[in-house]
């Protein structure tokens, strides 16, 4: 598995891997992925606690609820959030997890690329002792350290496995510790470091970063929109979400329009009967000669054009 078969993940759902209700339950939310949290699921956390959610985890990814065997609901994508390598419990939450139907693990408090190469050699002798092919699973490292921003790229190219990646906010969590920001719902505080980690991200081959939760309240449904929209403005292709209520609204603000897919189709369609055609009969016009830049297509353009189509085609629209 590669970089480049990362596929789009609008929303990825946070669900708690000691509730095996909502565990159940969130296969229903129109998420297109859900993050099995065995990390910090709940304060405290003690460990025979642990052990009871990894066997309840394990019994969930296997049974065909999560596969979608049997005639079940289509399922969204698995990953789960495990403890880091500094912990030394890492292997402990990997042999609850890995399995045909985990994509991938969120790896927590990451400081630099030696977070990875740890957790991706156990996930490589994981996978060897469950029989699960080598490779396969993902790795989303979480940014909420000071060092692991400044170090983005250097994390992110660190293996093959990271498919995913974004500028993690939280309002008042492990990032905000690390940073000493005050959050806001406008964001002018955290835009630095989403805007850092994007590039960093798109740098290093990932092709759909996904940023992070919104902070606001819950039903502050207007200010989820702006903030989301402001994400997909930014570059980000979804972003992680605490609620299911959210669903919805963030899944329509991350995939394109129907006008915005005919466009792209049309730049798509006039690239090609000039490829094909192969004389020099000028400049490709389109549309208002008021679109400024847009009238006239170039090569970029229909790149662009090409390169979201292509996204389209990856959330299953064409």
């Amino acid at each position: 598995m590669s970089k480049a078969d990362a596929k789009p993940i609008r929303t990825l759902l946070f669900v708690p891997g000691t509730e095996e209700e909502r565990l159940h339950r969130s296969v229903e939310h129109g998420a297109d992925a859900v993050m099995i949290d065995l990390e910090e699921p709940r304060t405290p956390f003690p460990e025979a606690a642990r052990d009871a959610a990894r066997a309840s985890v394990r019994a969930f990814l296997d049974s065909d609820r999560a596969s979608g065997a049997g005639g079940a609901a289509s399922p969204p994508r698995w990953f789960a959030r495990v403890q880091p390598p500094a912990t030394g419990q890492t292997l402990k939450d990997l042999r609850a997890v890995v399995g045909p139907t985990l994509t991938g693990i969120l790896v927590p408090k990451v400081y630099g690329p030696e977070d990875i190469h740890r957790a991706d050699a156990l996930l490589t002798c994981t996978e060897a002792e469950l029989g699960v092919e080598m490779g396969s699973t993902a790795i989303y490292p979480i940014l909420e350290t000071a060092q692991s921003l400044r170090l983005a790229y250097e994390i992110a190219v660190a293996s093959q496995r990271v498919q995913y990646m974004g500028g993690a906010v939280s309002r008042f969590g492990d990032i905000h510790q690390a940073v000493g920001y005050t959050w806001t719902a406008e964001g002018r505080e955290t835009l630095f470091l989403r805007s850092k980690v994007l590039i960093d991200a798109r740098a290093a081959g990932i092709r759909y970063p996904i940023s992070g939760m919104w902070g606001g309240d819950t039903d502050d449904i207007d200010g989820l929109r702006r903030w989301a929209g402001e994400l997909r403005g930014l570059g980000y292709f979804g972003m992680m979400l605490g609620s299911p209520a959210h669903v919805p609204v963030v899944n329509e603000i991350f995939s394109p329009t129907p006008a915005d897919v005919a466009f792209w189709q049309d730049l798509d369609r006039l690239a090609s009967a000039a490829e094909a055609e192969a004389v020099d009969s000028g400049p490709i016009l389109y549309g208002s000669r008021n679109q400024g830049e847009g009238h006239e297509v170039h090569l970029a353009h229909v790149g662009s054009a090409r390169q979201n189509l292509a996204w389209a085609r990856d959330l299953g629209l064409l």
